[in-house]
């Protein structure tokens, strides 16, 4: 779903949903300070909703100059606005979806707080108000969010819609594209991985059995992880849904008891002893040692000797470097391409279906700093020495690689940099459209704003009606 500046995202719902009982709510909270349509708005929605745009710009680095109790009052028009108009229009969302996150936040605050009597007594009120509360906040942001989709779903950019925007762009508004590489890589990972796996597998099962025999699981966990993230908090992964896990590690977790400590579970990532600690409606929460195959210098003699040997073949002009990928490489997104790298790999991690995100140009900033080192030293066309570093599933490997292109930073064209303009020019013509969807429905939407607001400077003035 798409959330805009418009509608409300459900970070910090907490603070925008849920309202406590102190003096000050006692006095508002029924203060009525707009209508639209069939919903109100409340004047301590107001005041919990500007607290969170206050705190998300200070996060972001962003200040406005605008009073954040206006800002946030328009931000909930519209949000109320498509909210009413999701109900005209008969828009329906899947409630499984709603009733999941309504779930998660609350777990989130559980765990937090430390118990539901905890939590209810922070916000001074019984579990199911509260979760009631923050199902009608989630529910609506949801119907809002679809009624956004569904107006800018129908906004599409021609290429020449994306060439009259790119000719009407001012200097000044031009991106700056940073400094990209284009190249390719022939990978080769070692041949006897098997030891190695074995090995880790080996040491995964001595910490178990140190579990078993009265060790904590938390203190190994922060020794031994090879997940730096998780490994400092006792290797703590959080509540998660199992959508969130690779399918081994989640069919592995969910067969556990609180408690329980799973044997070795291997993924792409490595191998894991995984403990349940507890399950709260749809989410786990567990904690994880991670031990990664570890590989001697003996180990990576073998795929770098290979390399070595292809590298010597390309510079002599024995073989081409896309005959050699073809033949000798072990990276499955490249070697049909010539070795070509490409994101393919990191959009298959994120779970990221969307095709215009795959791009073979990398930003300088981004790229593996092992590849970066071997890249500036060479010329265009130039090919690299073998060298060890890891892949995005840190998994160990020798590459060389061929520059193929330096692209410095530039003022974005459209004969380079089509893809990214056609997202700006879409993304400005749906907003444009938005705004006018929003004008048409101002006049026969019924709205009413308090007169303690009406001196307020709306982005949208045409609300203030």
């Amino acid at each position: 779903m798409i959330f805009s500046k418009w509608v409300a995202a459900t970070a910090g719902l907490f603070a925008c949903a849920v309202s406590g009982s102190n003096a000050q709510d006692k006095f508002t909270a029924d203060k009525v300070v707009a209508v639209v349509g069939q919903s109100v708005v409340l004047y301590s929605e107001v005041e919990r909703y500007s607290k969170a745009l206050v705190e998300q710009s200070k996060q972001q680095g962003y200040t406005s100059q605008r009073d954040p109790r206006c800002e946030a009052l328009e931000h909930l028009i519209i949000q109320k606005l498509l909210y009413n108009q999701s109900q005209i229009d008969s828009l329906t969302v899947p409630m499984d979806r709603v009733a999941e996150r309504v779930q998660q936040l609350v777990d989130e605050q559980i765990l937090e707080r430390g118990s539901v009597a905890a939590l209810e007594m922070y916000y001074h009120k019984p579990i199911f108000n509260i979760r009631e509360e923050l199902r009608e906040t989630i529910e609506e942001g949801a119907y809002a969010s679809e009624m956004e989709r569904t107006i800018k779903d129908k906004v599409h950019v021609t290429p020449g819609e994306v060439e009259k925007f790119v000719k009407g762009m001012s200097k000044d508004s031009v991106p700056i594209i940073p400094e990209q590489y284009v190249f390719a890589q022939i990978v080769r990972y070692p041949s006897n991985a098997d030891e190695a796996k074995l090995r880790a597998q080996e040491r995964l099962l001595e910490l178990r059995e140190r579990i078993i025999n009265g060790d904590k699981f938390d203190m190994l966990a922060r020794t031994y992880s090879e997940d730096p993230q998780s490994a400092i908090r006792g290797g703590d992964l959080g509540l998660m849904t199992k959508e969130m896990l690779v399918p081994e590690f989640a069919e592995a977790m969910m067969k556990l008891k609180p408690g329980q400590v799973s044997g070795v579970v291997e993924t792409d990532y490595g191998f894991h002893l995984i403990q349940l600690i507890e399950k709260i409606g749809s989410q786990y929460h567990a904690r994880h040692i991670l031990l990664k195959p570890q590989y001697t210098d003996m180990d990576m003699e073998e795929p770098y000797n290979v390399l070595d040997s292809v590298q010597r073949q390309i510079v002599d002009g024995t073989i081409t470097f896309e005959e050699a990928a073809m033949k000798y490489s072990q990276d499955k997104y490249s070697k049909q391409n010539g070795g070509l790298a490409s994101n393919l790999e990191q959009l298959e991690i994120m779970n990221y279906g969307d095709p215009t995100e795959a791009s073979v140009k990398f930003y300088k900033d981004y790229l593996n700093p092992d590849d970066f080192r071997a890249l500036e030293k060479l010329e265009i066309d130039g090919v690299s020495k073998p060298y060890t570093t890891q892949d995005y599933r840190q998994r160990t490997l020798c590459k060389v690689v061929k520059l193929k292109e330096v692209i410095p930073a530039h003022p974005a064209n459209i004969k380079e940099d089509y893809v990214q303009l056609e997202k700006l020019a879409l993304a400005v013509k749906q907003e444009r459209e938005f705004v006018r969807w929003l004008k048409s429905k101002v006049d026969g939407m019924y709205i009413r704003i308090d007169e303690d607001f009406k001196d307020c400077e709306f982005e949208h003035s045409f609300l203030l009606k």
